[in-house]
């Protein structure tokens, strides 16, 4: 084994999250039914007294937030497709997503790579296969956030795949939260002078703040120690605010930087709704 792979956040632990993940997708008309998973349904099911409980207390749950989450990346990604003319699009950790197939199917000339680790990657393309959505423009491929050289890297995933000449659509969705700050913006950092190297580009990505003046902060943090415990991971809140998130990203070089609160886009997009302000956001970086 490399020192590159010894040294790597260990991201194997995230697939109990992609499995219920997965599920709510599937149980809310967002994917197809070769995505659905017996272990996803399990989890799914196993969660709903505290789903439940959360709506009740903290006016909203995960699933609640992971909608928010969803429709507002997917209305991003729709803005810039129709709007900006970009062709091509990166997914990291895609797990269970089913945004390529309903992109891929809407937008026939959108070249789609959807990347994971390895096992992941394989389990995807076949479900795309089996789910008769695949086309030569839309596959999965092979990729390590955290390695930085050979195949599985970033940097050798998105010169291999796409065109130099044409912006770049990066999407993270339900990855970054699960390290330290310091250790995910290795990868951001990295990915900006990708999409530098590229020609330019937009990233998109979830983030959940953890914000100073929110009245469930002390929630937050047992919701962080309970949902590490579960996904054997590191769970993270990196920002206090979103004006100090902003802040983070112009400074490694991401401008201009946008924090959308799904809230903003309570009127225009079919989301839940939080009572309060929610708990995530999604981060627009621009190279």
């Amino acid at each position: 084994m490399s020192n590159d792979s010894q040294n790597s956040p260990d991201t194997s632990s995230i697939s109990f999250t992609a499995l219920y993940t997965g599920h709510v997708w599937a149980a809310n008309g967002l994917s197809a039914p070769s995505f659905h998973t017996r272990m996803g349904s399990v989890y799914y099911h196993a969660l709903a007294p505290f789903e439940y409980i959360g709506g009740k207390i903290a006016g909203g749950n995960i699933r609640t937030f992971l909608l928010q989450r969803h429709h507002l990346i997917d209305h991003l990604v729709t803005r810039a497709i129709e709007d900006e003319g970009v062709t091509q699009v990166l997914e990291i950790a895609c797990g269970l997503s089913p945004r390529g197939c309903r992109f891929t199917a809407k937008y026939p000339q959108l070249k789609y790579i959807e990347a994971d680790l390895p096992g992941m990657a394989d389990r995807k393309q076949k479900l795309l296969a089996q789910a008769d959505a695949l086309s030569p423009l839309h596959q999965a491929v092979a990729l390590n956030a955290f390695t930085t050289e050979g195949p599985e890297s970033l940097e050798s995933v998105i010169r291999e795949s796409f065109d130099a000449d044409k912006p770049l659509l990066v999407i993270t969705e339900g990855l970054v939260n699960y390290f330290d700050l310091e250790s995910i913006n290795h990868f951001w950092v990295r990915l900006r002078a990708a999409l530098a190297a590229n020609g330019g580009g937009m990233y998109l990505t979830d983030n959940y703040p953890l914000l100073h003046d929110h009245p469930f902060y002390r929630t937050m943090k047992v919701l962080r120690g309970m949902l590490g415990t579960v996904s054997r991971s590191r769970v993270s809140f990196h920002f206090g605010s979103d004006a100090e998130a902003q802040a983070h990203f112009e400074a490694q070089g991401f401008a201009p930087v946008t924090v959308h609160n799904p809230k903003d886009y309570y009127d225009l997009l079919p989301m839940p709704r939080s009572r309060g302000n929610p708990f995530v956001r999604v981060i627009e970086g621009r190279v």
